[in-house]
């Protein structure tokens, strides 16, 4: 391999990341970018295209003081991936998380804009902190309550950990691999990873694991062609390896974007507008068919057998003046907010829709931010309205 060749390469994983977080970015932008979890969630993806911009402007500019900006973001990370955290498991970290990473985000930042100075010592002292603080995050989640969380959001959560499993040990190679000798970091390609996991949370069963079948499918003809290559081509280990990282990485960009797109077909093609133009005659048959669909499949039909604790009178009033309650708004008063708050709690609902007055029905459906959209979000009131009306002239 030439002088330029590790350069190059280097340049390349660092696009490929970039280009793969841009698809993650509109994906999830697309589904509602001021959801308070989606919001957090964008935050992290920022600061990680900061990271590979900065590094590909190191390599094609030569200027150094880009790394300042690189370590600023990275020593951001821990602290992003926290409040992620917080905001998909519904608990606030342990005090003690919290103030370690707080004064661990301060300390890094200050040896970023000291990093002339702080030399390789600084860099370990980042790395430490980023490994401490992603690990914080994971055991959370590894420890969650997965009853107090609905099925899609314990998917989401077991994601996270996936991808903070892979991203750690490769998060630590970056500061490694460079004093072996090797010119590439590979977090690169832990990131196209986390990429290609997050784009799929929106996705059916069945179009998740087509997803993974064409991932595999792509990791292993890289596979194939690095070894091919490395038996034709007089390659040292090290030249190996580059070779094989970027050959990865510039593959997985078009499989992210392809699954990108066909996730923002999917999301259109699945809306509830859908079930609602086709709707059943009854409102059995039209709750039965909702309770089906992709996008709040495990819908709970409730009625007032099932909520003993409360009153069901004033359960009704309270759904007779919002009849959608949902969980990131403030109820209207300190009782309906005790009301909302505990079915929320009990059912592990995103939403709850008065079906029935009298008897009293109610559906409980859970739509997480992250597969949730705006548009959703009408659709869930327009459900609500004919399920009431069907129900109520039947």
């Amino acid at each position: 391999m030439n002088a330029a060749g590790p350069h190059l390469a280097a340049l390349v994983i660092s696009l490929a990341a970039l280009a793969g977080l841009v698809a993650l970015y509109r994906t999830i932008a697309a589904r509602d970018a001021w959801a308070p979890l989606n919001r957090r969630f964008l935050f992290g993806i920022r600061l990680t295209m900061l990271i590979f911009a900065g590094r590909a402007l190191v390599i094609l500019t030569g200027v150094e003081a880009f790394r300042i900006l690189i370590l600023l973001a990275a020593a951001l990370v821990p602290l992003a991936v926290l409040l992620l955290t917080e905001a998909l498991l519904r608990r606030h970290a342990p005090r003690g998380a919290k103030l370690w990473v707080a004064a661990g985000t301060g300390l890094s930042c200050a040896l970023a804009l000291a990093a002339p100075w702080a030399g390789q010592a600084g860099l370990w002292a980042l790395m430490a902190f980023q490994l401490t603080g992603l690990g914080l995050s994971g055991a959370l989640v590894l420890r969650r309550d997965r009853a107090s969380l609905s099925a899609a959001e314990n998917i989401a959560a077991a994601r996270l950990a996936l991808s903070l499993v892979l991203i750690m040990p490769l998060a630590a190679l970056d500061f490694v691999v460079p004093l072996m000798g090797v010119p590439i970091q590979p977090s690169g390609l832990a990131v196209l990873f986390l990429c290609w996991l997050a784009i799929g949370l929106g996705r059916t069963d069945e179009d998740h694991w087509r997803s993974l079948s064409g991932f595999g499918a792509v990791l292993a003809a890289a596979v194939l062609l690095t070894g091919f290559l490395a038996l034709t081509l007089p390659l040292s280990p090290v030249d190996v390896a580059v070779t094989g990282a970027v050959i990865l990485a510039v593959m997985l960009v078009p499989a992210i974007w392809r699954d990108a797109l066909e996730q923002g077909d999917a999301l259109r093609d699945l809306t509830l507008l859908r079930h609602i133009a086709r709707a059943p005659a009854s409102a059995g048959a039209f709750l039965d068919g909702l309770r089906a669909h992709p996008l709040v499949d495990g819908a709970l039909l409730l009625d007032e057998a099932d909520l003993p604790e409360l009153d069901p009178d004033r359960l009704r009033a309270i759904l007779s003046e919002c009849p959608v309650l949902r969980r990131r708004d403030a109820a209207p008063d300190g009782e309906a907010a005790d009301y909302a708050a505990h079915l929320f709690r009990r059912f592990g609902a995103s939403h709850i829709l008065l079906v029935r007055n009298r008897p009293l029905g109610l559906l409980a459906l859970s739509m997480p931010e992250l597969s949730a959209s705006s548009r959703a979000e009408i659709e869930v009131d327009a459900v609500q309205r004919v399920a009431h009306l069907l129900a109520e002239n039947g």
